[in-house]
């Protein structure tokens, strides 16, 4: 197979994803792996000059290669999973894996680059360099001998585990199906309730066909009146990939998809990496390149929010109570009896449904007030391209959109909306290429990125429809996507998402979440599937009154599962489930289950790169929200954000990506440091 014949060798223009195939991915592989070790070697010699640009013409440019190709790859097999395209993934990501340990660990590559003379580089690259630095003491460059090869070991297997887990996951959410009766389905929503039995017919089956995906799952868990069908639904959703999952003959069973063996061995190799590079432990080693400086510090910041949540998240739980009691005859209340419970005490307060919001949510038009949005604060353009030949994509469900400003190119994205078999759950955006000064052509490189999302299709020939939960997904994703695309900085290690710290990545995207608050956006951005009428004010009033409702447990909840994660990683050697216990009566106010296993899918920690890190969604919370009062204060009267405060906020926060401390960058934005405060107000959890 030559070049020509591979769409992962192709690097002319933007990824073949239509064309890749299962049989490409090992010659690409292997061809770019060679290449890539070629590189090294070059870079390492003592011949070759301690010059930053030297360095990137003749690393750099074969390395990206490698990272486009692979990128792809990866990518596929979270949004088009097929047994083929996993076997091939598979059995790349070890070779993968291993030469990105070595060039991360090449002593000799080190040393080129602390010969580098800071003074010739710009503040850009001068962070590019700190950070390339500190990466290489992280990655092992200063291990040697019997020391080295360990780490080497632990790299690839640590991949491997990662990989299983997320595969386990995928494989106990496809497997479920539960064929509900008209009669079970009763107080679904009719969207859903449509979608299910076109799914049973396709399946050739009589009912309602029930999944385990989100679009399916939770509108019967909040709705559906059957206690029978939510405690089914609870019960197989609670102990996917775990030991409780449910085996032959409907018992629980550990079958090959129990991630209990996963888990235990992936923090025993985080603890074993951690100490090779002279950490106590994963969280210490896990914060070494973030804002916050120690567990302790983590530990600090999530017990005091705790401490001013709890007595709010208590309240919550006691009305909830309260209500079932009085007004749905429930004296005690199940674990699959809270969502519908709340759902119930919700639409009596505020006398309203989610369900009579939804349909004002149309998809196409939610996308299109974005898109204004984003057009009227930053100041550019977002326009589709549609031609065949603009962009090559992996489903027709997918879109493909540049951004410009003033006719100039900024960014492009990819957007997969829709939930289906063989894609990964959730929510996420991912960077394809970074923006880049090509040292190789001169060229400036404009970013480019994938936005993924999970909503359900749209039924009886009508668009797909949005709960507004949803709409602040699409809104959060997109300022990720923004953040990514319309940096200024030209080095690719701190451009865009690059290089920013973890623990405030999170900002942008919750930044962008509280204009789904906002009257005028809302308003701009909703037409009944039916009418066409935009939501009215007095339902969007109703939406505001009810929009911190139970905000105290949802942030108890956040909580409980960033404390369950850093303790995992400061205290090795714990029995996972026991540790998750102890986090839930500190914390937790609502019962779970004793056979609920929710540590067992927990992706972002164990396969999802959050690992001694899920804090950063609260950290950054803070950020966001303070971030965002500056647009509260500078609001114009008609309730338009004012342009001077968004041109700040795009050029102190998006424009400068990772070229210099996030701390820094707030700073210069907000003039002062962050302030929980804000948070606490905005979510009703102030005096």
């Amino acid at each position: 197979m030559t070049h020509n014949d591979n769409p992962l060798l192709d690097f002319s223009g933007l990824p073949r994803f239509a064309d890749i195939r299962p049989e490409h991915v090992a010659p690409a592989l292997e061809t770019l792996l060679k290449e890539g070790e070629a590189a090294l070697a070059a870079a390492e010699d003592a011949a070759h000059p301690a010059d930053w640009l030297a360095l990137q013409r003749t690393l750099d440019v074969p390395v990206e290669r490698l990272s486009l190709a692979w990128g792809a790859v990866s990518h596929l097999n979270a949004v088009m999973d097929t047994p083929a395209l996993r076997a091939a993934y598979n059995a790349a990501l070890p070779q993968v894996t291993a030469f990105f340990t070595r060039l991360g660990a090449s002593a000799a590559l080190f040393a080129k680059y602390k010969a580098v003379d800071a003074t010739t580089l710009n503040a850009a690259q001068q962070q590019s360099l700190r950070h390339t630095l500190r990466d290489f003491v992280l990655g092992g460059a200063e291990l040697e001998g019997a020391a080295r090869e360990r780490f080497a070991a632990i790299q690839e297997r640590g991949a491997e585990l990662s990989q299983k887990f997320s595969e386990n996951v995928l494989d106990a959410t496809d497997r479920f199906a539960y064929y509900a009766s008209a009669e079970e389905m009763d107080g679904v929503p009719p969207d859903v309730q449509q979608a299910a039995h076109a799914a049973a017919q396709a399946d050739g089956k009589p009912g309602f066909k029930l999944t385990l995906h989100l679009p399916c799952y939770l509108p019967v868990m909040r709705f559906a009146r059957s206690a029978a069908l939510r405690e089914r639904l609870y019960r197989a959703y609670s102990t996917r990939a775990s030991e409780q999952a449910e085996g032959e003959g409907g018992c629980p069973g550990t079958g090959a998809l129990d991630n209990t063996p996963v888990m235990r061995e992936l923090l025993a190799l985080r603890h074993e990496e951690a100490q090779l590079l002279g950490f106590a432990n994963f969280g210490e080693l896990s914060l070494a390149p973030k804002m916050a400086s120690s567990p302790e510090q983590v530990l600090s910041f999530l017990r005091t929010l705790a401490a001013r949540a709890r007595p709010y998240a208590e309240r919550d739980v006691r009305e909830v109570r309260e209500f079932a009691a009085e007004h749905l005859g429930m004296s005690e209340l199940q674990p699959w009896d809270w969502a519908w419970a709340s759902e119930k005490l919700r639409e009596a307060r505020y006398a309203f449904s989610e369900q009579t919001v939804k349909q004002y949510f149309q998809a196409p038009r939610v996308l299109d007030g974005l898109f204004r949005l984003a057009g009227q604060l930053f100041e550019v353009q977002i326009r589709e391209e549609e031609e065949e030949g603009a962009a090559s994509r992996w489903h027709p469900q997918v879109r493909f959109f540049r951004i410009e400003r003033d006719g100039q190119l900024l960014g492009q994205f990819w957007l997969d909306a829709q939930a289906r078999t063989g894609k990964r759950g959730g929510a996420w955006m991912d960077d394809v290429r970074a923006r880049w000064l090509r040292p190789d052509s001169g060229a400036l490189q404009t970013p480019v990125a994938h936005l993924v999302c999970n909503f359900a299709a749209g039924v009886d020939g009508k668009p797909p429809l949005l709960t507004h939960d949803e709409v602040m997904t699409l809104f959060h994703e997109f300022g990720h996507g923004l953040h990514h695309m319309l940096t200024q900085i030209d080095e690719p290690d701190v451009a865009g998402i690059s290089g920013v710290e973890w623990d405030a990545v999170e900002l942008p995207s919750q930044f962008m979440e509280n204009f789904c608050w906002c009257w005028p956006v809302v308003q701009g951005m909703s037409a009944h599937v039916d009418t066409g009428e935009p939501l009215p004010r007095e339902l969007f009033d109703k939406m505001l009154a009810a929009k911190n409702f139970q905000a105290g447990m949802q942030t108890v909840r956040q909580i409980e599962f960033a404390l369950f994660d850093m303790l995992l990683h400061t205290t090795p050697q714990q029995d996972v489930q026991a540790l998750l216990d102890a986090v839930r009566r500190e914390v937790a106010v609502v019962p779970t289950a004793p056979f609920a296993r929710g540590a067992h899918t927990f992706s972002h920690i164990f396969a999802g790169g959050y690992a001694a890190g899920y804090y950063s969604y609260k950290w950054a919370e803070v950020l966001a929200a303070d971030a965002y009062a500056a647009f509260e204060e500078s609001v114009a009267p008609d309730g338009t954000p004012s342009l001077q405060t968004a041109r700040k906020y795009r050029q102190e926060i998006l424009e400068v990506g990772g070229s210099r401390p996030a701390l820094d960058s707030f700073v210069a934005f907000r003039g002062r440091e962050p302030s929980m405060d804000a948070l606490l107000r905005h979510q009703g959890m102030a005096d």
